[in-house]
């Protein structure tokens, strides 16, 4: 016995089929998934391993032209089924197989074929013996969508580079609307962090939110609620996907799909998989993923501020760290494939890049076309160690931004988040010659006490730390500089916190990242120390931190007064909407400044002007509060010819 397979889209308990099979033709069900309710009984080919299930019910046996409604006669457990095969009697000892087809979200859309990249509607002919595709082509206005997305994010900047690169992919595989709620969308993508407990128990309750979506979909949808066409496909992404992937599929069916870091490009497979009863799972870590390739959608389409991934993974593996474990080991991507999106980026009127890399300072494109001399040893900053050995040098961190500055003068570059013992001293001196390379360093210390960066495996010590900010700040003198702290970890006692409040205190930070200790699986220490300081000590401490850094951090701001910043001009401050804007100094400060017409300094506009998003406007910082700036607007300006008068000025004093 032969069969005609057709693949069939989705439909549920309201969906009707239109077949026209060869005449007196019996039809026969198969599914991805074991179904062995009513109206249908299993059936196995004798020619074949697989499975089938004919209508066991005289109204499924079709002749010619049947319509085969599949309302009110599916078991409740079985009636939102989506997708599966169809097949149909054929000539005696013939198959003939169709065509793969695009899934169909509406019942009243024709069927719809894939073929070449190209789509088409089409319907069932009978030929003679055979059962045949007949259609014609769609204009890509009238292509269905797949699904519409909701998304959300939490953690680094990376996650949100990653949810871009992921919007892409889907992109591509037809799913391009996005929407602003999850009560209208198919499929919600949740994108996580698990470097702290407190960021994964946020997760946890978003998780049971759409939890009560899927579950309540028909309920939600009867009231209002909901406008999603069917139950929403949960999709959990990023560093918590990898870590706790089997207590996530456990969940009580709460989730759907669960895809780490490296696997994105799965994902339209994974999709598919759960229209055929099951749940998707790729957690793979790879030693080469950097997507490259693709071009990331952009979330906030009108922003003159971007963030570009440089490299994935990291080596040191610290021992308090997770990320080794959740984002893999480090690889770089090509020097050129990141010049073609900064490029890009420059194209649509970004005016500031922030380059992306779990330890990006370590960048290392080690690509055959790498030109670096033979020889040429990998330089650490002084007294500073690690454990990852470089096995093969390539262009270095400084390579890259000595590139991009270049080529794209007009273009501010940050980046984040670097190791302290990667800023050699021709790194620091490319930071200081470079006008668009912004004067801005986060330097994470993790702790003030060298026995507990000892247990920690940070590398260094505190006088080496402490000479390297010396050495920073002589070479470039009006450099902003920002860290991480942890308390808590492990051990450590009153005395080691001590020198932690001692150092924020003698450093001097304009921004801190203030952390109580939460341990996790599989690290270094998980496996060696106990976590031995109470939650109540962590959090005393943490108080102690943050009020340290405040009294210290005001002496960073109060140093801007009287001084011209340069400011990008990002929107209009929130607190004033109608009459201030505020953007970031070169130093990465928050600057608000009244909007008033102000003189262009280049000439690209005759006489004055207010300033706009995307515009580089000269302000003089007349007050400070522990966290922001406020100045008065002297002119816009171009970020070069800012420098280029800056500098004249200086000559002329000397």
């Amino acid at each position: 016995m032969g069969f005609y397979v057709l693949r069939a889209p989705p439909f549920s308990s309201s969906t009707t089929i239109i077949l026209k099979p060869t005449s007196s033709a019996s039809l026969l069900f198969k599914f991805g998934y074991a179904l062995y309710s009513s109206p249908f009984s299993k059936f196995s080919s004798s020619s074949s391993s697989r499975t089938y299930f004919r209508a066991s019910s005289a109204r499924y046996v079709a002749s010619t032209a049947t319509a085969i409604p599949l309302s009110g006669s599916l078991p409740r457990r079985t009636r939102s089924f989506r997708g599966g095969f169809i097949a149909a009697t054929a000539a005696p000892g013939s198959v003939y197989k169709s065509e793969e087809l695009k899934p169909s979200i509406s019942p009243e859309q024709p069927w719809v074929q894939r073929k070449n990249g190209t789509e088409s509607s089409a319907c069932l002919v009978e030929i003679g013996s055979q059962l045949r595709l007949i259609g014609r082509s769609l204009p890509a206005s009238e292509v269905p969508l797949r699904g519409r997305i909701y998304h959300e994010t939490y953690g680094c900047q990376m996650n949100i580079n990653d949810m871009e690169v992921v919007l892409s992919i889907m992109k591509n595989a037809g799913y391009s609307e996005t929407v602003d709620i999850p009560e209208t969308a198919e499929i919600i993508f949740i994108n996580t962090c698990a470097i702290r407990d407190n960021a994964e128990q946020k997760v946890w309750q978003r998780l049971n939110y759409f939890w009560f979506l899927k579950r309540q979909w028909k309920s939600n949808v009867a009231i209002g609620r909901s406008k999603s066409q069917h139950p929403p496909k949960v999709v959990v992404l990023g560093c918590m996907a990898e870590r706790l992937k089997d207590k996530i599929l456990d969940a009580d069916k709460m989730v759907d799909v669960v895809c780490g870091p490296d696997a994105y490009r799965d994902l339209p497979r994974l999709l598919d998989e759960v229209d055929y009863g099951q749940k998707g799972i790729n957690t793979l870590l790879s030693l080469e993923e950097t997507y490259a390739d693709i071009s990331p959608v952009r979330i906030s389409k009108n922003s003159v501020t971007a963030f570009v991934s440089v490299m994935r993974g990291c080596n040191n593996m610290c021992s308090f760290c997770i990320v080794p474990f959740t984002r893999g080991r480090e690889r770089s991507r090509p020097v050129e494939s990141i010049v073609c999106e900064v490029r890009e980026l420059y194209r649509e009127g970004v005016k500031e890049v922030t380059l992306l890399g779990q330890n990006v300072n370590s960048y290392n494109d080690t690509a055959e076309n790498a030109d670096v001399e033979p020889g040429t040893n990998w330089k650490l900053s002084d007294g500073f160690s690690t454990i990852a050995k470089v096995k093969k040098m390539g262009l270095r961190f400084s390579d890259l931004l000595d590139r991009l500055s270049t080529e794209f003068p007009e273009m501010r570059f940050r980046y984040t988040s670097p190791h302290p013992k990667d800023f050699p001293d021709e790194f620091l001196y490319l930071m200081r010659d470079r006008h668009n390379i912004c004067k801005s360093i986060h330097l994470p210390a993790q702790s003030g006490n060298s026995t507990v960066l000892e247990r920690m495996r940070r590398g260094y010590t505190r006088e080496a730390y402490l000479d390297l900010v010396h050495k920073i700040r002589s070479i470039i003198p009006d450099v902003g500089i920002t860290s991480d702290f942890i308390c808590g970890f492990c051990g450590e006692t009153e005395e080691e916190h001590a020198d932690t409040l001692s150092l924020i205190s003698e450093v001097g930070y304009d921004m801190a990242y203030l952390f109580a200790y939460s341990m996790r699986e599989k690290t270094h220490a998980h496996r060696n120390y106990v976590d031995d300081v109470p939650e109540e000590v962590k959090q005393r401490r943490l108080t102690e931190l943050i009020e340290t850094f405040r009294n210290s951090t005001g002496r960073c701001y109060d140093s801007q007064i009287g001084s011209v910043q340069l400011v990008l001009v990002e929107g209009p401050n929130k607190r004033a909407p109608e009459t201030e804007m505020i953007g970031k100094s070169d130093r990465g400060h928050r600057v608000s400044f009244i909007n008033v017409a102000v003189p262009h300094r280049d000439g690209d506009y005759d006489g004055q002007r207010k300033a706009v998003v995307g515009d580089f406007v000269e302000v003089r910082i007349s007050k400070s509060t522990r966290a922001s700036l406020f100045g008065e607007a002297l002119a816009i300006t171009k970020l070069s010819s800012f420098y280029n008068s800056m500098d004249e000025s200086i000559a002329c004093v000397s």
